[in-house]
């Protein structure tokens, strides 16, 4: 550098040098030069740059060496900047730090300097910190400014007291000083967080109308909180308010937008908002491309994502590894792996080198799909490729073994991690623990649990849930609830769910006494019982036909502020049913809707026609079944077999095979067993013809024995096929031996009538097996 240097030139190459060790090499030389000295210009530039890069270390030894040189009175700018860096780096205590040397060091602390150090604390979390920073700065006889107001603002909508924060808003005013728009944006955003959106949207009114527009970087601010909370059409009001106010949207505001639309799952508007980027004549950049994409891949619109990657290449940008992986995690999801395949070896023909988590997604991708042999393959050509072997990438592996039942693979793949620098952690062996306990194999699952503790890993909550969940599904409770009494012995404390797995397996060996017994036990240790919890014991008590005991159960969860739900209402009017009590069941169908306010569903109106239908009370079922129908709540395939058994049962064939037909019509499938019971009534009643027609329309449904689509002559299929199902239905005991000749008949005059008119006969047959 040459002697004509000025403290402006050096300022301006710290500024724009990006690597702040070499800024700083080059602060230090300039000191050489004859003539030159810094001055708070240049510190306060070099300090910047280090405060930015957190250089805290450098950055305070050149604060040192600024007060030897420099009037220690002019240093406010400088430690405000220090400060603010701190802040950042969410180094609250050094912040301090700073503002507190304030003082020592005669510079006397500003309303700027109090409203940094107040804002930094507010950020942090620490309300109280910065109210007693607002004190004092009054004890100091320091007039706060709109700022500090705006920050105490700040600070009163944080901590849920948005009307706290309207009190001050209009009290600024008689202070002296004027309400800007951060003001009122901050409690806007307030009120809109704690759900008093019509005040807010007042509010905003009244500040436009005052007057006082935001700019864009404060409006972008609310928009993100409301966006951020699911409120992206709010947004949208907000944003038709500030445009006709002259407020020009920019990139960011559209990038809020999108991500907003994207949460809640509105792609088709996500995609709109894209669309309006290059209508306001703004260019999408890289985060538009991937915020759009990512919300595509969470709903599952990965082809149109993968439509917009392609787009953004076309426009010249290059897609991150966020892209690729967003994608390539999104097909793997679906099912897809092997388009995520296609997606990586296209990426890395780019440049694109995939990470830890590109081959954990394609592992678990193809896992999924069942895919082993591509699966192991993928985890090796991550290896190959010079991936360090992580805890993540096996676990991935393993886990998808286990899921497959390859639990010998999944063990020597943990066996040999240490081998590889990986060693095993807790979560790897419960990962094939819970693959063995699903197997049926909790006898090896516990042997696995040892073997963990002899390698120095303690079990923890999910491996003793997990091994109490296998010993549950096995009945084998004494086991169970020795495990629960050992969880206590490794300093592992039962949870919510240890108790309902182990509650669960007592109601299922009928043992109410002992489910009773283990619920006191839970609340006794100070647990909460949950919805979960509730409806197992109230499905427990129905069982022992204590069903008093239920209702008090069902009284007692609301006391404790738990709503019931599909599962304990049906379990109760199943207890009543089951118990011989209809009437006690209906009675609680009916007063439910009123007293509970319990909307019913198709799954309760099922459980009273199936409690009707088998007491043969068939008036009651269908009234309930047109009920269902008229309030909206569609009949199922479960709704018409209770029926449909129901008229069999009490010989009311033309009811039943109404119903029959209806099923059909409304696309469902009825059972082999409803099909049987209409049929063997029709046999009874001698209405062979109907019967037969039956057994037609399951050949036309396709409901045949895959010995039909064995016959690939149309028309022979035709012909045997009815002949085939008949056959079916006897030998899995759907007929009886008499309907079966009855049908045998039937359809052996068909066949010969068919034989009498071969013309009509080859269309029918045609027609048949074309449906079939």
């Amino acid at each position: 550098m040459s002697r004509a240097v000025l403290p402006k030139h050096v300022a301006a190459v710290v500024k724009y040098q990006k690597d702040p060790k070499r800024a700083l090499e080059m602060f230090n030389f300039v000191k050489n030069e004859d003539g030159f000295k810094h001055n708070l210009l240049t510190y306060k530039s070099m300090i910047d740059k280090l405060g930015y890069h957190g250089e805290f270390e450098a950055m305070e030894a050149l604060l040192e060496e600024m007060r030897m040189n420099i009037d220690n009175c002019l240093f406010e700018g400088v430690y405000i900047s220090a400060m603010k860096h701190y802040g950042k780096k969410g180094k609250l205590q050094e912040a301090i730090d700073v503002f507190e040397r304030m003082d020592f060091y005669n510079c006397e602390p500003s309303v700027q300097s109090y409203n940094t150090i107040m804002n930094i604390l507010v950020e942090c979390g620490n309300y109280n910190e910065a109210h007693k920073v607002y004190m004092r700065m009054k004890d100091k006889r320091v007039v706060p400014d709109v700022y500090s107001f705006t920050i105490r603002i700040k600070s009163f909508c944080k901590t849920s007291r948005p009307h706290a924060a309207l009190r001050l808003l209009n009290n600024i005013p008689t202070q002296g000083c004027e309400v800007n728009a951060v003001a009122y944006c901050t409690v806007v955003g307030g009120l809109f967080q704690e759900n008093f959106e019509s005040e807010a949207f007042e509010l905003f009114d009244e500040m436009l109308r005052l007057g006082i527009v935001p700019d864009i970087s404060t409006f972008n601010k609310l928009l993100h909180m409301l966006c951020k909370k699911g409120n992206a059409r709010g947004s949208e009001r907000l944003l038709d308010k500030v445009l006709k106010r002259g407020v020009s949207p920019n990139l960011f505001t559209f990038n809020i937008f999108i991500q907003g639309f994207s949460r809640r799952g509105l792609i088709h508007e996500a995609s709109r908002i894209m669309d309006g980027v290059t209508k306001a004549g703004l260019s999408p950049d890289l985060v538009t491309y991937n915020t759009l994409i990512c919300g595509l891949c969470k709903n599952n619109k990965v082809v149109e994502a993968e439509c917009y990657l392609h787009q953004m290449v076309n426009m010249g940008y290059e897609p991150d590894a966020f892209t690729y992986n967003t994608i390539i995690s999104g097909y793997c999801k679906l099912s897809r792996a092997t388009d995520a395949d296609k997606i990586l070896n296209d990426a890395i023909y780019k440049g694109f080198k995939p990470d830890e988590f590109t081959y954990c997604s394609l592992i678990n991708g193809f896992c999924q799909e069942g895919d082993i042999e591509r699966s192991v393959n993928m985890f090796k050509q991550a290896l190959v490729k010079g991936l360090k072997p992580t805890i993540i990438i096996y676990n991935t592996l393993i886990k998808g073994l286990s899921q497959q039942g390859l639990i010998l693979q999944a063990l020597e793949l943990m066996m040999e991690m240490p081998e590889k620098g990986c060693d095993p952690t807790i979560w790897t062996y419960n990962i094939v623990i819970n693959g063995l306990c699903k197997m049926g194999c909790i006898s090896d699952a516990s042997n696995l649990v040892n073997d963990a503790m002899g390698k120095g890993l303690l079990p923890d909550i999910f491996t003793f849930n997990t091994l109490l969940d296998g010993y549950c599904k096995q009945l084998k409770m004494s086991n169970a609830i020795e495990l629960v009494n050992n969880m206590w012995d490794h300093g592992i404390v039962p949870d919510v769910i240890t108790y309902n797995t182990v509650l669960n397996g007592l109601c299922k060996t009928a043992k109410s006494g002992d489910v009773i017994e283990m619920f006191n036990a839970m609340v006794e240790k100070g647990f909460v019982p949950n919805i979960i919890t509730y409806n197992t014991l109230i499905e427990s008590l129905c069982k022992a036909r204590n069903l008093e005991g239920a209702q008090d159960l069902l009284k007692d969860m609301e006391n404790n502020g738990l709503t019931p739900d599909i599962i304990t209402f049906g379990t109760l009017i199943s207890g009543y049913s089951e118990n011989g009590d209809l009437e006690g069941a209906y009675m609680l169908f009916q007063i439910i809707e009123k007293q509970y306010k319990f909307c019913h569903t198709s799954a309760t109106y099922n459980i009273m026609i199936n409690a009707f239908s088998e007491k043969l009370k068939l008036d009651a079922a269908e009234k309930l079944y047109h009920d269902m129908s008229a309030k909206g709540y569609p009949p199922d395939n479960y709704t018409y077999r209770c029926l449909i058994d129901g008229f069999c049962k009490v010989g009311n064939i033309d009811v039943a095979y109404k119903f029959l037909v209806k099923n059909t019509d409304e696309g469902f499938i009825p059972s082999l067993t409803t099909f049987g019971r209409v049929i063997n009534c029709l046999c009874v009643k001698n209405r062979v013809r109907e019967a037969v027609s039956l057994i037609r329309i399951m050949v036309s449904m396709g409901i045949v024995p895959d010995t039909v689509n064995t016959i690939f002559e149309a028309d022979k299929r035709v012909v045997a096929a009815p002949k085939i199902v008949v056959e079916d239905l006897l030998k899995r005991s759907h007929i009886t031996y008499y309907a079966y000749e009855l049908l045998h008949d039937g359809l052996r005059d068909r066949k010969q009538k068919l034989k009498n008119d071969p013309d009509k006969g080859s269309k029918k047959g045609r027609t048949t097996s074309k449906k079939s």
